[in-house]
């Protein structure tokens, strides 16, 4: 186990190496110019532009960008700074990567809480009213884009409530009350979604192992269904339920940007697309590979774990 996990750590670097090229060729076929950004609406001639292009090191060759920049990602920089604020990247990512995790962390343990009871209802009662209603409800979670469902929630809060939640963000320790009321909302919608995967999961997981000769072995011995639940069928459905979770935190760290836009939220998502937007290159650039390397090192923790939930499970040879 050891070996795996130490070729699976050194595997990361070249990884790595191969993001950071695409990353970095892609902004530059890109079309579009941070100095527009940065002067905005003022008339100046094209002298001055070249000349900022020229002080931003815009036009240095391809080698001599890429070099400098993937130094700034090693040498303890990551990234260097941006371009149009000038602020550290590093300092980007310590004041918005805490507002995303926080709502990760909110959607994954609602997510658990409710996905897990409704998944075994579902499957235990297969055909039943029960079960159509949750696989209509997963239905409209997985169908129905963030979009759509965000701008029909706050419609309704003003219309029905005459209310909306707060625009400014505060951290839970500064203003609970006020966090939470922005908080909620953005949560609830990712859980829907979220939930209905795991719920599906659980659900087609559990039919699959109901139907083995162990469980039905067991249920002729008399075991309670409860017992034979938690005890014959829910460790051997961990694995696809954690492999789900392990998919659902990569997709939600890197893409609640459309939430984050609309209510308000200085996440991750956000400071990416506004990035984006401007060219900022080395700040896209960073962003980019940081959720890069978060993906490999979930998915490495995953496998991990699994060798802890099944002992059969082996990675040698």
């Amino acid at each position: 186990m050891q070996r795996y996990i130490a070729w699976r750590l050194v595997l990361i670097a070249p990884t790595l190496l191969v993001a950071c090229t695409l990353v970095f060729l892609v902004m530059r076929i890109l079309p579009g110019d941070i100095t527009f950004v940065i002067f905005g609406d003022v008339a100046v001639n094209p002298e001055a532009r070249e000349f900022l292009r020229d002080e931003l090191g815009l036009n240095d060759p391809l080698h001599v960008q890429y070099g400098g920049w993937l130094w700034k990602m090693v040498n303890g920089e990551f990234g260097g700074h941006s371009l149009e604020s000038d602020e550290q990247i590093a300092s980007m990512i310590g004041r918005q990567l805490p507002v995303t995790l926080l709502l990760t962390v909110y959607t994954v343990f609602f997510s658990i809480f409710i996905s897990v009871p409704f998944g075994i209802l579902s499957a235990v009662l297969e055909g039943r009213w029960p079960d159509r209603f949750i696989r209509a409800i997963t239905l409209g979670g997985l169908a129905l884009p963030h979009l759509l469902v965000a701008l029909l929630l706050l419609l309704g809060l003003l219309l029905f409530f005459e209310w909306s939640p707060p625009i400014i963000y505060y951290p839970p320790w500064v203003n609970p009350w006020s966090h939470a009321q922005l908080m909620i909302w953005p949560t609830l919608i990712l859980t829907w979604e979220c939930s209905s995967h795991l719920v599906r999961v659980i659900r087609s997981s559990m039919l699959d192992v109901i139907r083995q000769p162990y469980v039905v072995t067991a249920q002729s011995k008399g075991l309670s269904v409860y017992r034979v639940i938690v005890w014959h069928v829910l460790p051997n459905v961990m694995i696809p339920l954690l492999t789900m979770v392990a998919l659902q935190v990569g997709t939600l760290i890197g893409g609640v940007l459309v939430l984050e836009i609309i209510f308000g939220l200085p996440g991750l998502g956000r400071g990416f697309v506004q990035a984006a937007i401007s060219r900022d290159y080395p700040v896209v650039q960073s962003l980019a590979v940081f959720l890069i390397f978060v993906s490999l090192i979930i998915n490495l923790l995953v496998d991990v774990m699994y060798r802890f939930i099944d002992p059969r499970i082996s990675y040698s040879g």
